[in-house]
């Protein structure tokens, strides 16, 4: 059976683990070809090998402009070119704000919004020598709608990544390059452990508490799982998203409505 994304080619941020795998097996299971891009190059080539033959690794720095270059000249060498990426490398870290340190700030920024913007350009640049249009979706987060008293320095990066998807969405269009993003809501896994600690020491609660109350907050009735996004990344990079240009998808269980 033909898949939704056979004969594409795609570039994955991220993607050796957690919700950026969880995209790349969606992606080969629709027929594409997959980069598993991320700076752990030794986890990548383990989870391409585990993927598939049309997984394969990448390494990938997104703070680095000439790991940035390479990466989308290793999907060109590969591909023949670049037909979808998904700009999924993030950090998170969370502080009050009287003890919010410029390293921190900085360190977040500098993936979460420089890497997911020279990502893109490096991308857009690609596609359009090509000529053959592309799909960039770029990963926000509910955190990008709202302010959170605990997170605002990881809050302002996913403010930015929507408000750097209209902007890009509208430029890149007239080249046939739809640039849209996906906001999950709380979405369990190894990032969400990581996340959980961090509330526990700054909240005092115990580990794991959390990780329950969000949980039973969601009207869905439970934390999300990277399987839930995947089928939001398959159709913002299919022909079926062709005239959606510049849009942000919740896909939360309902903790936000926009």
């Amino acid at each position: 059976m033909t898949g939704r994304l056979t004969g594409k080619s795609a570039l994955i941020t991220g993607s050796a683990r957690g919700i950026g795998r969880a995209f790349a097996e969606a992606y080969v299971r629709e027929g594409a070809t997959v980069a598993i891009a991320d700076i752990d190059f030794a986890r990548a080539s383990d989870t391409a090998l585990e993927i598939g033959p049309r997984a394969y690794p990448v390494h990938l720095d997104v703070t680095d402009q000439s790991s940035i270059d390479a990466a989308i000249g290793a999907v060109e060498e590969r591909a023949g070119g670049l037909d979808i990426l998904i700009n999924n490398a993030a950090l998170f870290d969370l502080a009050p704000i009287v003890e919010i340190s410029r390293a921190s700030y900085d360190r977040l920024f500098s993936i979460n919004v420089s890497g997911t913007l020279f990502m893109l350009q490096a991308a857009a640049k690609s596609m359009i020598a090509r000529g053959q249009g592309g799909k960039i979706i770029n990963m926000a987060s509910q955190a990008g709608r709202r302010g959170e008293a605990l997170v605002a320095v990881y809050c302002a990066t996913k403010a930015a990544i929507i408000s750097l998807t209209q902007s890009a969405g509208l430029d890149l269009i007239k080249h046939g390059i739809n640039v849209n993003a996906i906001a999950p809501g709380v979405v369990d896994g190894e990032h969400w452990d990581g996340v959980d600690a961090l509330f526990a020491k700054h909240e005092n609660l115990p580990r794991g508490e959390k990780k329950r109350l969000v949980g039973e907050a969601v009207p869905f009735g439970r934390m999300g799982r990277a399987e839930d996004l995947t089928g939001m990344a398959i159709f913002l990079a299919s022909p079926e998203a062709d005239y959606i240009v510049a849009q942000t998808y919740n896909v939360d269980g309902g903790n936000w409505m926009s």
